[in-house]
């Protein structure tokens, strides 16, 4: 394979990267703004300037420049390299480039900072992207010198409304064009443009129109500075106090892989960010999963709950259940909302009691589109059928209710396909995240864990088992649906065949391959 020399360390390449792209692959990082691997070069930033040296017996191409000397007080005549932008440098196999070992280039990359930050405001105690923005990083790294300027700073529009989620400093604004490209290039929706030119210049909307598609919140979350920023987010928190996990979206068959950002102290998620996942999501998520979080405190199943009962104690709630299996051959309703592990223990305990009829169901579908969003609003349907592939949807359910061969149903989950009515005067135990159809409907009421408070796995629709991370701590009375199954079967003295919710991942299909986050 191709390589080049960058500092003192060999970089492997592909033909056809540039330098930024072979030096990321390799762990070594440029610093940079304007670019991103999932979008178009532009180059205008420079933060990410290099030194190519010239091939042996060619000499460098060099500028003249005029340097100020502290010991004449004045500027002199001098010379320097030319410098390249390494994200829009075509790597070349023995090509020799220095970046941090550069002296030119570390001035460069300083002066740079210095001109990015001429008409910054220093709000950086009020904003959003404190504690995370390239600004402040790369002035620690590359500058650390106080302004120079003395002028009044350029004042532009602050607090400008784009759009339903998104709000636009153009102060803080670098116009890096990253917006103005995600939006032209992933979404197809040229919503933003870049007007005037050098320190005037902003970013706007286009005539008439607000930036409302369906990756808004990723529009934002590719700014590097703290110009746009998220309605949902805005002085809710500060992202020195949050802790993050590696989990997977669970608001449709796509599977994104994501970040879940929650303070430990309140144990409290505040945001989904999309992790990258060439084979799955890119670099992107839609909107729709980066408020998913939002369900983790909503419409949730906090306590056991027996019908005409606002709520009971677990050791009623499992009483009643254990009076209802027990002697039974109950139907098991699975959920494609639920990950296999939840599936699979509910699976096992209706076999242990000779139960033969599995159904499925989950949210209703939804929109879709060509990027990212599946119209299938389940997280597992294909893990639900991977574990059983005869079961039958929930119309299926409806007809068997009907014709009188469900006598108890044990069901997973609490959003129905189709009609609720379709559940009749059947019992019901319940084991349910949120209210809803289910949950309605159940004789008795186990609260389960969510998703972000307990470890799970999920096939997307491309038949990618990924695992998603615990993140907090069940809210409530709720436990993972493992937990719950291990006690009924415990007091109905059936043998299953895991002793612990841990032991449950071990016996799914393709378990021992998966990693967080990652597809087998």
């Amino acid at each position: 394979m191709p390589s080049f020399k960058l500092d003192d360390q060999q970089i492997e390449f592909q033909p056809g990267e540039t330098v930024i792209q072979a030096a990321r692959k390799a762990g070594v990082d440029i610093p940079h703004y304007c670019w991103h691997p999932g979008l178009s070069v532009a180059a205008n930033c420079r933060m990410c300037l290099v030194e190519v040296l010239p091939p042996p017996g060619r000499p460098a191409l060099m500028l003249d420049v005029l340097r100020f000397d502290e010991a004449k007080g004045d500027y002199i005549k001098a010379k320097k390299p030319k410098l390249q932008p390494s994200c829009q440098l075509q790597a070349g196999d023995g090509m020799e480039v220095k970046s941090q070992t550069s002296e030119p280039v570390r001035e460069a990359r300083a002066a740079v900072q210095e001109f990015l930050l001429l008409n910054h405001p220093v709000d950086c105690p009020i904003c959003d992207q404190a504690g995370e923005c390239r600004l402040q990083d790369y002035w620690l790294e590359h500058s650390g010198k106080s302004k120079r300027m003395k002028d009044e700073i350029v004042h532009k529009p602050k607090a400008v409304d784009f759009g339903p989620t998104i709000v636009y400093d153009a102060e803080r604004c670098i116009v890096c064009t990253r917006c103005v490209r995600f939006c032209d290039e992933v979404v197809k929706d040229p919503v933003l443009d870049k007007r005037e030119r050098g320190n005037l210049g902003e970013i706007v909307l286009a005539p008439g129109r607000q930036l409302d598609h369906a990756y808004t919140l990723m529009t934002e979350h590719v700014c590097p500075v703290g110009a746009l920023t998220a309605k949902d987010f805005r002085f809710k928190a500060r992202v020195w106090f949050l802790r993050s996990v590696s989990s997977v979206c669970v608001g449709c068959a796509t599977g994104c892989n994501s970040y879940t950002d929650f303070d430990p102290r309140d144990q409290t998620v505040y945001r989904y960010r999309p992790r990258d996942n060439a084979e799955v999501n890119q670099f992107w998520m839609c909107d729709e999963g980066m408020l998913d979080y939002r369900r983790i405190q909503e419409a949730r199943v906090l306590r056991p709950r027996l019908a005409g009962q606002p709520s009971t104690g677990a050791k009623e709630a499992i009483d009643a259940a254990v009076e209802l299996l027990r002697g039974v051959r109950p139907a098991v309703l699975l959920s494609a909302e639920h990950s296999s592990e939840d599936n699979l223990a509910v699976l096992e305990l209706a076999r242990a009691l000779g139960g033969t009829q599995v159904f499925f169901t989950g949210r209703p579908p939804g929109k879709g589109d060509d990027i990212l969003r599946h119209p299938d609003k389940n997280p597992n349907r294909a893990g639900v059928l991977a574990l059983a592939p005869n079961a039958g949807d929930y119309q299926a359910l409806g007809a068997a209710i009907q014709a009188g061969s469900v006598s108890v149903l044990l069901a997973l989950g609490s959003q129905v396909d189709g009609d609720a009515g379709a559940l009749g005067g059947v019992p019901v135990v319940s084991l349910s995240v949120h209210e809803g159809p289910i949950s309605r409907a159940a004789r008795v009421l186990l609260p389960v864990a969510s998703w972000a408070e307990a470890q799970g796995s999920y096939v997307n629709a491309k038949l990618k088992l990924q695992l998603s991370e615990r993140a907090v701590a069940p809210r409530g009375e709720s436990r993972p649906a493992s937990r719950w199954i291990l006690e009924l079967g415990a007091r109905l003295n059936l043998s299953l065949s895991f002793s612990k919710p841990s032991e449950v991942r071990g016996r799914l299909p393709g378990a021992s391959s998966v990693g967080a986050g990652a597809p087998v």
